[in-house]
């Protein structure tokens, strides 16, 4: 995990390599960091979410994003939807909503998080 500033706001990136943070344990290590390094906002990888992510019947994408949620960060999946979206209306809806807050967002790359964060 690394610091960087983005858009005025300190964001902590986690690296594309690494376990799954579709699993409990490996989340909750993620979220201890974050805890120790006194993040806010989370920039995840979709890749680090496994391929079940994007399946929301499957209920990971709940699960992950409750628990960052939960505990009052900001999370940011970084990576391209555009093909699971179109494949699944309800992924679709999701990811549109979740744009519209602040509190979760899919962008493509950082260069969008900077964008999105700026526009505020």
């Amino acid at each position: 995990m690394t610091a960087r500033e983005i858009g005025g706001l300190q964001a902590w990136l986690c690296a594309a390599e690494g376990p799954s943070l579709a699993e409990d344990r490996n989340l909750s290590d993620l979220i201890g960091e974050l805890f120790g390094a006194g993040a806010r906002l989370v920039v995840i990888p979709l890749c680090r979410l496994g391929p079940d992510f994007p399946r929301l019947s499957s209920g990971v994408a709940g699960a992950v994003l409750q628990k960052l949620v939960n505990y009052r960060f900001r999370i940011a999946l970084l990576g391209d939807v555009s093909a699971a979206e179109a494949a699944s209306a309800p992924l679709r809806d999701f990811v549109r909503e979740s744009n519209r807050g602040t509190t979760v967002w899919f962008v493509e790359d950082l260069a969008a998080l900077e964008m999105k964060l700026t526009a505020g």
